[in-house]
């Protein structure tokens, strides 16, 4: 029996696959997400076969115009769904958009196979030429390259929305106070906008992960063939110059086994989910009752349904627990890679729906990050209450008395006897540091003096700290500016000219 003649590599075969097997290990149902990528791909890939002689100027122009129609196969899908369920498009979801196209196309292997099957349909014939000089390696490749390189630049867009909404947080804050803390212990108190900058710095820095992972990546692999290159005399820098790469692969090898791109992509992601969690740790904990810091927004909290007075923290404890879902995927990416021989091989598919799962958890997740954090409303009574008990300024009273000429380490176990009298004097109620009498400190060292209690005010506590990134109050004035300068030029330099449209 002969294979089916659709399948694009039916020649060498005589029996027919296994029914159970061709659905099991087909990638169209999750592939079909690249469709603009395949398209925009096909379209350069056309364009260079044009220049070499194979397709002539107005079989290129078919061509292209056959992939714009099959490219707008998702748009269609998404008008009707709308109109048969009442839904306006933007309503419509990819899940229904995605079923609708591959029970269209039962026999699409892949996204592949299924732009090549619609092209037939639209220019005929025609369109078995685009086939010429390329290899599916190459085609995956190429757009999973693309596809990352679209889910790094929104990623770039929603982190810089939140760095704005944390800024505009810290700007509203002043100079209100908050316990700093190490060890889940209260430590020194800290300013509001200087906790809140600590997560800015953060975040730029998954900025520059991302944008380094997408310079890096931004090589285009067309032209690399299956494993050693394309076989026709192609200029492989039409394909890159159209679809707004850098310049093409070095290696053909090289080009259509890589996956770091991906694995670089899903570990810039874990490091953004660590700092994600970190946060929404930090705010489940401040908003219980035990903390009493923070007033979580109703718009993006929950009710019980047994008890009616709670008001959940859904949206920090589902970011926390999104963190695992990302370093999951890095995790499967890299075991999956780990063991490949070169070039390419059928493995390589399986990372694909762990890209797609970090594009749309990222993409969940930034987009209700910045509103989220635009809407929190901090005690500040209740925080630099805190902020004031539990002796927070002994650091600061080891300073004064280094100040004065006690070496440090000596003026630490003063201070601690300090603190240790605080807790002893009054059995019914701790004294802090301030609330000792001179005398009683003078028994402890000779070097305390009057102006000691002014040196361990709360303003006084966070002013000692003038050092460049410290909390002192006019040091976090001027990196709260610096911040929004970096920020503003980060938004400043966004360029739309790596942007590709199918």
């Amino acid at each position: 029996m002969s294979n089916e003649p659709t399948k694009m590599w039916s020649g060498r075969f005589r029996e027919p696959l296994n029914r159970t097997f061709e659905q099991w290990q087909r990638s169209f149902p999750f592939d079909w997400r690249l469709l603009p990528q395949e398209v925009a791909a096909s379209k350069a890939h056309a364009q260079t076969i044009a220049a070499a002689g194979i397709l002539t100027p107005e079989e290129l122009e078919t061509t292209l115009r056959g992939l714009t129609l099959v490219g707008e196969r998702a748009i269609n899908w998404s008008n009707r769904i709308s109109a048969t369920s009442g839904q306006v498009d933007y309503e419509t979801s990819d899940q229904q958009i995605g079923a609708a196209i591959v029970a269209s196309a039962p026999q699409a292997e892949d996204i592949h196979h299924f732009v090549e099957l619609e092209l037939t349909k639209e220019i005929g014939a025609l369109a078995l030429k685009l086939h010429t000089g390329r290899s599916r390696n190459e085609q995956i490749a190429t757009d999973m390259r693309l596809f990352v390189r679209d889910a790094i630049d929104s990623t770039l867009t929603g982190l810089r929305d939140w760095l704005l909404a944390l800024i505009t947080l810290a700007e509203k804050s002043g100079t209100a106070v908050m316990p700093g803390y190490t060890h889940l212990q209260r430590a020194e108190p800290v300013l509001i906008a200087h906790w809140l900058l600590a997560y800015v710095s953060m975040l730029e820095r998954d900025h520059s992960r991302f944008t380094d992972a997408r310079t890096r990546m931004n090589l285009c692999p067309l032209g690399s063939g299956a494993i050693a290159g394309a076989t026709l005399a192609l200029d492989r820098t039409i394909a890159s110059k159209a679809l707004a790469f850098t310049a093409p692969t070095p290696n053909s090898m090289d080009a259509t086994s890589d996956r770091d791109f991906m694995l670089d992509f899903a570990q810039a992601a874990t490091t953004l989910g660590l700092h994600i969690s970190r946060f929404a740790e930090e705010l489940t904990l401040y908003a219980t009752s035990e903390f009493g810091f923070i007033d979580l927004p109703e718009a993006f909290s929950t009710g019980s349904s047994a008890m009616p007075q709670k008001k959940n923290p859904d949206l920090t404890e589902l970011a926390r627990g999104k963190s695992a879902r990302l370093l999951g995927s890095a995790t499967a990416l890299a075991t999956l890679i780990k063991g490949l021989p070169l070039a390419y091989n059928k493995d390589l598919q399986e990372g694909q729906e762990q890209i797609f799962d970090v594009a749309d958890t990222l993409t969940g997740l930034l987009s209700v990050l910045p509103n989220f954090t635009r809407a929190l409303t901090f005690k500040p009574e209740v925080m630099t209450a805190a902020a004031q008990t539990g002796y927070l300024n002994a650091m600061a009273a080891a300073t004064y008395l280094s100040n004065k000429g006690v070496p440090f380490r000596k003026a630490h176990e003063i201070v601690g006897n300090a603190v240790r009298l605080g807790l002893e004097m009054d059995p019914a109620k701790r004294l802090e540091l301030n609330e000792i009498p001179l005398p009683e400190l003078q028994q402890l060292s000779e070097d305390f003096a009057e102006d000691f209690f002014d040196s361990i005010s709360l303003r006084a506590t966070l002013d000692c700290h003038d050092v460049i990134g410290g909390t002192a109050t006019h040091r976090v004035a001027e990196a709260l500016t610096a911040a929004k300068t970096r920020v503003a030029h980060l938004i400043s330099s966004v360029s739309s000219e790596d942007h590709v449209v199918a």
